[in-house]
């Protein structure tokens, strides 16, 4: 059987310009490359999953690419890689201080790239700073971390500091999309949104999360597949009871709770996105601020057509309840009575409106 490759390590990019979100960064970079002003020291910072230690791999060969003297196989010679998770004691640095005396055998630069840098020991710390303000002139450090809060300013104060940021959601989908198509995976676009949308701007995370849904759904992923996987709640719960609320429906509203609550979702997150669904067609409902809703083209035309169906107070009267059913949840003794009441009460705003006909007794 061949062996699988994540797709995170499959499509890791190997070039500045396939760095997917990140463009102020490494357009930065790319110029201080070619006009020769690139610091000794830099820390890149961000969330996991973002691109910090792949853009320190690139920038590590491009370093001694730009100089032209050393072959595609001897870049490997020139780079260092120290996981200070493991390696962070005093004496680690210590040898790794001993080893930057030592100019490269081959090319102009030696690259030493320190992973989450946060984990070493206040001593290696302080052995490190020395080296890191007067580096000899053949040592290049680029230090990362998920948690800049947690290094001593004398090291932020001696780096030339780089924040990643987040990957918006449109990124992350546009790049599933790619490599969808590439390995012959049929998808749903809405399915590959809520992927993004999930991973919380971490590219590797949503990559993560590709694989295991292509493997479950077949390689054909949709979004009740991806709900399904991510164990949450998918759009058409949400717009079934809100359909059933509206029309008064109080029995049919409870009844569809309760099957919920038997696939064992919490009720509690049930209310939470049942308010924030709300809140979705209160945005659908004005053109200026659709484009707050963060669900996939498809879902949204249904959030649209649904919102149509309710006035902004109604809406307004909608969130307040959910709202005020989330606060009160954790201090209920009864807690999914709580969110009986609220989803009655739900029911029961549009049963004196004009165009709805009122609930027989």
């Amino acid at each position: 059987m061949e062996n699988f490759i994540v797709s995170a390590r499959k499509y890791r990019p190997q070039e500045f310009d396939t760095v997917v979100g990140q463009s102020h960064i490494t357009d930065t970079l790319e110029h201080a490359i070619e006009e020769s002003q690139l610091a000794q020291a830099l820390l890149f910072c961000g969330p996991r999953g973002v691109g910090k230690t792949t853009c320190a791999r690139i920038l590590a060969r491009k370093i001694n690419e730009k100089d032209g003297s050393v072959s595609e196989d001897g870049f490997a010679y020139n780079i260092y890689e120290l996981d200070a998770a493991s390696n962070n004691s005093v004496d680690d640095i210590r040898e790794l201080i001993d080893q930057v005396r030592f100019a490269p055998q081959v090319g102009k630069y030696k690259v030493y790239i320190i992973d989450e840098v946060h984990m070493l020991s206040s001593a290696a710390f302080n052995a490190f700073l020395k080296t890191l303000e007067e580096p000899p002139a053949h040592a290049i450090f680029i230090l990362a971390t998920t948690e800049k809060h947690k290094i001593i300013p004398t090291i932020l104060s001696r780096c030339q500091i780089y924040d990643f940021k987040r990957i918006i959601i449109e990124d992350i989908q546009a790049h599933l999309r790619n490599i969808a198509e590439k390995e012959g995976i049929r998808y749903e676009d809405d399915a590959l949104y809520l992927i993004a949308q999930k991973a919380d701007g971490a590219l590797r995370d949503a990559l993560s999360i590709f694989d295991r849904l292509s493997t479950f759904s077949q390689k054909n992923i949709t979004l009740a597949k991806a709900a399904e996987v991510l164990n949450i709640l998918d759009y058409d719960q949400y717009l079934n009871i809100v359909d059933l609320a509206r029309e008064n429906k109080i029995p049919e509203v409870l009844f569809a709770f309760n099957e919920i609550v038997k696939k064992g979702f919490d009720p509690h997150i049930f209310i939470a996105g049942l308010g924030n669904h709300f809140r979705d067609l209160m945005m659908a409902q004005n053109a200026s601020t659709i484009e707050l809703i963060e669900v996939g083209e498809k879902t949204k035309a249904r959030f649209v057509e649904q919102s149509q169906k309710w006035n902004a107070q109604q809406l307004i009267d909608a969130v307040e309840i959910c709202n005020h059913a989330d606060i009160n949840y954790k201090n209920s003794k009864n807690p999914r009575l709580t969110v009986e009441i609220a989803l009655m009460q739900l029911a029961s705003l549009t049963a004196n409106s004009g165009d709805t006909k009122k609930k027989s007794s």
